[in-house]
């Protein structure tokens, strides 16, 4: 069993983890990623509820036409307090927080919301349910924040060094896990990839 986590399209808001739609790069980052998909034999299609994340699973879901799964639990780790604020509110009026984050030493909560091992828990039920599904190939459009948490997690790894796996996830792009039903283990095969962006290096995150 293949699972592509992918990471939605770049939004129309950038403010943190507001229920913001996809904006005009964000719509032609998804039509890439589909047109790519379209030769991965795609037979289940997830997505979180997020605007984002549906409207990302609907540009695929023009070139693979399967049913949308739209599950709840792999939204975007809750951000808490830091939500609907600037980057640079958050720098001034959540310093300490960000610097005790970044020493990677435990798993702590953003003020008021989730630390990774929520997300991880949550997140499972759907991974769960998609174990269980009998496909072979599935889409799931999600957040940086859930592919981090489910990689920590699902390879045993301390969940305080998640924010190790990328400075940066691409908008669309592809994280894909393997599943081996007989050993009950997945494999991580590739991270981050991003190949169908590379011609169009505006599309990037370093040029938002």
């Amino acid at each position: 069993m293949n699972i592509y986590l992918i990471r939605h399209g770049r939004q129309n808001s950038t403010l943190c983890n507001v229920n913001a739609g996809l904006g005009e790069e964000g719509y032609q980052q998804a039509d890439l990623l589909g047109k790519r998909l379209r030769s991965y034999e795609i037979d289940a299609l997830y997505s979180s509820h997020l605007i984002r994340a549906v409207q990302t699973a609907e540009v695929i879901n023009l070139y693979i036409r399967k049913a949308h799964n739209i599950r709840e639990n792999i939204a975007e780790i809750s951000f808490g307090n830091l939500e609907g604020n600037t980057n640079e509110y958050i720098q001034e009026h959540f310093a300490d927080f960000k610097a005790e984050q970044m020493e990677l030493k435990e798993d702590i909560p953003y003020p008021g919301g989730e630390c990774g091992r929520d997300v991880f828990k949550r997140a499972m039920v759907t991974m769960e349910e998609i174990i269980q599904s009998g496909k072979s190939n599935i889409a799931v459009v999600t957040h940086g924040g859930v592919i981090r948490a489910l990689l920590a997690g699902l390879l045993g790894l301390d969940m305080s060094k998640k924010l190790l796996f990328g400075a940066s996830l691409e908008n669309s792009s592809i994280t894909e896990l393997k599943y081996d039903e007989k050993y009950e283990r997945f494999y991580l095969q590739r991270f981050n990839d991003f190949g169908h962006l590379e011609a169009a290096a505006e599309l990037l995150r370093y040029n938002w």
